[in-house]
């Protein structure tokens, strides 16, 4: 076989994605940034080029973002305690401010530079631009181990998604900006909510009816009893994963929340490990991808 020069080979490469290009042409694609997957100057550099990519290639990227770990080292900062209950952070008054100046502030303007200094043009966001989002106070239970009973979570200002508007969204798609959007959003209480990114994502893509949904994590996707990577999952197989003990601890959450944007409207929502570089372009424009596909 003959070795190919350098032009060659990218040009091959190139012939080689265009049949995926076309497949996503002119289609919203979601792409959930996660806060561990944030912590790399060069990874951030990489996400950037991708996302410029994909709108150089046709297609339509929304970035949603998380920030955990930032927000996190904020609230210690500022002698904030963290308070939880049931694994989940409770978030006051106070929490919720400092949750809305790292999101809507530090983090998405991070991003926003990383995708315009990569020659595209990104505009931060959150769900209170053009009422894009509304949310609603989060009803969550645990049932107590010692007594089997239920109780319910008063968790503050942390709400879900009641109400998108794709006003603003859709004339983002037909223009040049790339919308990097941070999970906080307002109530029609008159209150600020911090809102799981996940869930935020899942929202956003179940209503634009997203061709892919990507959630980026520190996990090549979803493993298999021995360890290995299972490329793609029906619904059903997924939830049996759930039930037969295959998928634990925090993937259990990962397989929910894709679940859950297929049945709101999404066609396919991938896992994938966001500290591999180029994720995104392994994902969309290759034969193999880059993690666990799971379809209705």
């Amino acid at each position: 076989m003959t070795e190919l020069s350098a032009p060659e080979f990218e040009a091959a490469v190139l012939a080689k994605a265009l049949p995926f290009m076309q497949r996503y042409e002119n289609r919203t694609i979601v792409v959930k940034y996660g806060g561990h997957a944030m912590g790399d100057a060069t990874l951030g550099k990489a996400f950037a080029q991708d996302i410029a990519l994909l709108k150089q290639s046709g297609v339509n990227p929304v970035v949603v973002h998380g920030g955990g770990p930032q927000i996190g080292k904020m609230l210690d900062k500022m002698g904030i305690e963290s308070k939880f209950e049931g694994g989940l952070r409770v978030t006051d008054q106070a929490t919720v401010e400092i949750v809305e100046m790292v999101l809507a502030g530090s983090i998405n303007k991070e991003i926003v530079q990383l995708i315009n200094e990569a020659g595209e043009w990104a505009i931060g966001l959150c769900g209170k631009d053009g009422n894009m989002v509304f949310a609603e106070k989060a009803k969550k239970t645990i049932v107590d181990p010692d007594s089997n009973i239920e109780r319910v979570l008063d968790l503050g200002f942390v709400g879900e998604p009641s109400e998108i508007d794709h006003t603003l969204l859709n004339l983002l798609a037909k223009s040049e900006m790339i919308p990097v959007i941070a999970p906080v959003a307002p109530g029609r209480d008159g209150n600020t909510y911090n809102i799981n990114a996940d869930t935020f994502a899942g929202a956003i893509a179940g209503s634009a009816h997203a061709k892919r949904l990507l959630f980026l994590t520190d996990v090549p996707g979803v493993l298999d009893k021995q360890g290995k990577l299972i490329k793609e999952l029906t619904v059903s197989e997924a939830e049996t994963l759930i039930k037969d003990g295959t998928a634990t601890g925090g993937m259990i959450p990962k397989i929910e929340n894709c679940i859950h944007a297929i049945k709101e409207g999404v066609e396919g929502v991938v896992i994938l490990n966001g500290k591999v570089p180029h994720a995104v372009l392994l994902e969309l424009f290759t034969e193999h991808g880059a993690g666990t596909l799971i379809v209705p």
